[in-house]
């Protein structure tokens, strides 16, 4: 299973069936912030609701598409971050993010997306990394431009979120313009065999 130690006690682990529940608590408890930009918030009722996104995260990563996983801080789940399903004919895929608000700010996301995408480029061969993130979310936009991303452009109403559209601004990398600002983040979890 897909497992990153970021940092000490920073890690990312691919969602498991059992995290279910701990994770809709998660989402719930900051609802109301986390629907302004995305659309599965809405959606999301139960920790039933989680369980079919992990039973798909699950499928997702044993085809060889990609990972979901928590975002794991001192051992408590404070957030997710993971691919939307690769795109292998192409070598490319987009990835996403959040983190509870008492967490934000504190570069844990930008530190966590830098391991990903060492993972996506180093061994899972990509060739192309996107993150599309609403233009009004400058927390969330900030996070590719940390990572060197380029601006591609605007898609305008490209999502609806919550009975509105919103525009989505396009941040891409390339494999060959990668390098990761933090490089001990591609650090793999004790769990992980060498040969992942």
């Amino acid at each position: 299973m897909f497992h990153r130690v970021v940092a000490p006690g920073l890690e990312l682990r691919q969602f498991q069936l059992a995290d279910a529940a701990l994770l809709f608590s998660v989402v719930d408890r900051d609802r109301a912030r986390l629907r302004e930009w995305l659309p599965w918030v809405d959606r999301t009722h139960s920790p039933a609701d989680i369980r079919l996104f992990i039973e798909a995260s699950l499928e997702q990563w044993n085809t060889g598409h990609g990972p979901n996983s928590g975002v794991w801080l001192d051992g408590a789940l404070i957030g997710a971050l993971g691919c939307h399903r690769f795109d292998l004919d192409n070598r490319n895929c987009s990835i996403g993010y959040w983190i509870e608000a008492g967490h934000q700010g504190q570069g844990i996301i930008t530190r966590c997306a830098a391991a990903l995408i060492d993972y996506l480029f180093s061994e899972a061969a990509l060739h192309r990394v996107e993150i599309r993130c609403g233009t009004g979310n400058h927390r969330s936009c900030a996070v590719p431009q940390r990572l060197g991303f380029t601006r591609e452009g605007v898609l305008n109403e490209a999502e609806w979120v919550n009975t509105r559209w919103i525009d989505l601004v396009v941040w891409s990398m390339l494999h060959r313009n990668w390098t990761n600002p933090w490089p001990s983040a591609s650090i793999r979890g004790p769990e992980d065999p060498a040969s992942e």
